[in-house]
């Protein structure tokens, strides 16, 4: 079933004769139908004859239809030639937006939504359909009947990744705005981890969830910005400390977090003499790790909400696609290497016991190491036409990279070493909430291309490919576990070479 498959729900609605012309109390449309065997389901307005006001529902087809989903009963104007005027799609489309909201954790009943004018919306079709796919794929998870749940999910896991699909929820989410965005993509990521803990308790294997990371870029004037969202359950393990999994507390205080991160990069475009530069810096990195439920249940069956991933390593390249008018890319310097001071103190100790004839002589020699390192360190490194940005997180210690090393066990036990009670110790290599923040005052080195004056009024396109490691190692819970997981992503940026820059 393809996404060009699913229904167009907003046409459908849009096309609702007037109740006066109904022929039947309900009219249904089949929105998801695993197979010929089992029932489907449908999206049904039923006329309440009582208040004159209809409601929608999403109702199993069995021989007595199960309702799973009800909307809030819909004001009709006598004025409109139609069902549903703008205002009753307008209520209808934030009763979407509101019930996929209330999955979440932080679930807020008198949470306030304006949007504007229905008519001074670009592609509000596109937007209005994927508001009411993503609301059907949570109710699926929830509340749909057992043996018929695992086949529908599976249906509408694909209409979710497909690519018109994607491009929709893009729309939707600069339509939210940043606050209820980063809502939104919690109560998907949570459904999303319940439902894969439930097929992994089920052996049923491990799923590759329906978008493991939801990701988009907006390029914008003298800016580029990329947005991602991935539950931590749906990144593959990189390296771990054995065969054994967490234990099943552990597990789910892991499990139940998701990662947000945010890209910013400025760029300016230059006209020189000889050829055109485009220099791009980094405005901000933030990566954090997010909990998807609250701190008392996560307290109750896991280890509390401090028992989570934290960034160790984030790995960025720029590329241009086209790179026929590129003559060249420049890289700043990297952070500096860090200082190694190294003392050797010496001491002999002598005693003589008079009732041994020898000479009791002690000799003891000692040398102290000490280091001043920054617990990150960034590098920029170019291949090609690439520019590749990377951030290293390195343990205190000893100076061993994280995302790629494992604690000793005697560091593990160790109540002052740096990564336990790593969320509030002052020398803490992490904000508060557990992530990190790369500013361009601190990282602010600058890549340069050289480009030929023959792409000047020409739109250019940049590859944007990442890397994001996060690495577990134990808090405040006594365990020799750790791990490391990582997700990639990749998405294109557009930059316009423009003559009046």
């Amino acid at each position: 079933m393809a996404f060009s498959d699913f229904p167009d729900i907003f046409s459908w609605i849009q096309n609702l004769p007037p109740l006066p012309h109904w022929k039947t109390n309900s009219i249904s449309l089949c929105i998801c139908s695993p197979s010929p065997s089992q029932p489907s389901l449908k999206l049904s307005i039923a006329n309440n004859r009582q208040t004159s006001n209809p409601s929608f529902s999403i109702v199993v087809d069995f021989n007595l239809p199960i309702s799973l989903w009800t909307s809030k009963p819909l004001k009709l104007s006598s004025k409109c030639t139609k069902l549903l005027d703008q205002e009753a799609i307008t209520n209808l489309f934030i009763n979407f937006i509101k019930d996929v909201l209330r999955y979440g954790s932080n679930n807020n009943s008198s949470l306030s939504i304006k949007f504007p004018k229905l008519d001074s919306i670009a592609n509000f079709k596109d937007i209005f359909n994927t508001a009411f796919l993503t609301l059907l794929f949570l109710i699926c998870i929830y509340e749909a009947p057992g043996d018929l749940r695992s086949e529908c999910l599976n249906i509408l896991k694909n209409h979710l990744a497909n690519c018109g699909s994607r491009r929709g929820t893009k729309l939707l989410m600069k339509l939210l705005g940043s606050n209820l965005e980063e809502q939104w993509m919690r109560s998907i990521n949570l459904a999303i981890t319940n439902w894969i803990v439930e097929l992994q308790s089920s052996s049923q294997g491990i799923l590759k969830a329906p978008s493991p990371l939801f990701s988009y870029a907006i390029s914008t004037f003298g800016l580029w910005k990329v947005q991602l969202y991935c539950p931590l359950i749906a990144m593959p393990v990189e390296n771990s400390s054995g065969p054994n999994s967490a234990d099943d507390r552990l597990g789910f205080s892991l499990n139940y977090h998701q990662l947000e991160g945010v890209l910013q990069f400025n760029y300016r475009v230059t006209i020189r003499q000889m050829w055109v530069e485009v220099m791009v810096n980094i405005d901000n990195i933030r990566c954090d790790v997010i909990k998807l439920l609250n701190k008392t249940l996560l307290s109750e069956r896991g280890f509390g909400a401090s028992e989570k991933h934290f960034p160790s390593r984030i790995s960025l390249r720029l590329t241009p696609t086209l790179q026929t008018n590129i003559i060249s890319v420049s890289v700043s310097k990297s952070s500096e290497n860090p200082t190694r001071e190294i003392g050797i103190e010496k001491s002999i100790e002598g005693a003589f016991e008079p009732p041994n004839p020898y000479l009791g002589l002690k000799v003891s020699a000692g040398e102290t190491v000490t280091m001043s390192l920054k617990p990150w360190k960034f590098e920029e490194s170019v291949h090609g036409y690439s520019a590749n940005l990377n951030w290293y997180l390195h343990d205190s210690v000893d100076g061993r990279e994280v995302f790629s090393s494992k604690p000793s066990k005697i560091s593990l036990i160790n109540p002052k070493a740096w990564f336990r009670d790593r969320y509030s110790s002052a020398y803490r290599p992490f904000t508060r909430q557990g992530g990190v923040v790369f500013a361009g005052d601190e990282y602010g080195e600058r890549v340069f291309w050289k480009v030929d004056k023959g792409s000047i009024g020409k739109t250019m396109e940049w590859e944007i490919k990442g890397w994001i490691w996060l690495t577990y190692w134990p808090n405040k819970h006594r365990t020799f576990y750790s791990e490391t997981r990582r997700l990639e992503f990749r998405e294109i940026l557009d930059l316009t070479i423009s003559s009046q820059v």
